[in-house]
């Protein structure tokens, strides 16, 4: 499924748990394929040409990357659910700091997401990745990745 994600054309992927390795593999990927790539600012390190600036000010890019979209205000997090509406045919890169898995139904911007992919560092020598595909608000399919270090 992880394969899948970085190959899509367009469709909404929210990274939550800091997973700035996930996040960079998948910009890095979609950046060598072509496209332009939008980003509020870079957490991370990315190869290749990304810009800064405000997405919801620009529609030429094919990649857009917004950084804590769930710790915004009630506010900002409706504008960009109805930012998110409007740009279905974009490729948007959603990177949460803090980690959202099952909370997710609080929000009001599941609806408009695709994928979720939690990431979470154990304490006792692995990760994990919950990736989720959802339609409408609804998990339809669901895989774990552990991976140990």
């Amino acid at each position: 499924m992880l394969k899948k994600i970085a190959e899509l054309n367009s469709g909404a992927v929210l990274i939550t748990g800091d997973g700035k390795r996930l996040a960079r593999i998948y910009l890095n990927a979609w950046g060598k394929a072509g496209r332009r790539i939008l980003a509020e600012y870079l957490p991370f390190q990315v190869d290749g040409d990304v810009y800064i600036g405000s997405p919801f000010e620009s529609d030429d890019f094919d990649v857009y990357l917004i950084v804590n979209p769930l710790s915004r205000s009630r506010a900002e997090r409706e504008k960009l659910t109805e930012w998110l509406g409007e740009h279905r045919d974009k490729l948007v890169l959603l990177y949460e700091h803090k980690y959202v898995k099952d909370s997710i139904t609080r929000y009001g911007i599941r609806e408009s997401i695709d994928y979720l992919i939690a990431y979470k560092r154990e304490t006792v020598g692995f990760e994990r990745l919950d990736v989720m595909r959802l339609e409408n608000g609804k998990v339809v399919e669901s895989r774990t990745y552990v991976r140990r270090y």
